[in-house]
């Protein structure tokens, strides 16, 4: 069937990279240029999540992909393998959010003999969730709805 990878955008990563820097930039104007407390609180919040964010983009990529022996799940505390019998189950849920439709995918996986749930959305896989779960569900016939 062949291997399969889903990454955020790296648009989006860059993007990220840029905005963390911009921010990075008002936050140090404002500590040199003598500003209120409160701006500068802001700046470095702004900073602290745009670089989240993008550390996030930078780390997980691919954040899914599929091989013939089962699935690889990358976050940032680094990279989890599962076999396709642990894979209990792949499904699509979707639901209304701000006035549109979204869609997420989740795997239910059994890891160590503990249930785990992963979810993806749009941004983690830069593809439609519905796309992903349909190369996903040949891979377990018998236990996906």
């Amino acid at each position: 069937m062949g291997d399969h990878r889903w990454a955020p955008a790296r648009a989006l990563v860059i993007l990220g990279w840029i905005l963390f820097a911009g921010a990075v930039g008002w936050f140090v104007l404002l500590q040199t240029g003598g500003a209120d407390p409160t701006g500068r609180l802001l700046a470095g919040v702004a900073a602290l999540g745009l670089g989240f964010v993008a550390l996030h983009g930078t780390v997980v990529r691919p954040r899914l992909a599929v091989h013939g022996h089962g699935l690889e799940i990358r976050g940032l505390t680094g990279t989890r393998t599962v076999d396709w019998p642990a894979v209990r189950r792949v499904r699509v849920l979707r639901y209304r959010r701000f006035g549109r439709e979204t869609s997420q995918l989740e795997i239910d996986l059994l890891v160590g003999g503990e249930e785990r749930l992963a979810v993806f959305g749009r941004l983690d896989l830069d593809a439609d969730p519905e796309d992903v779960a349909d190369v996903l569900l040949p891979y377990l016939p018998s236990r996906s709805t």
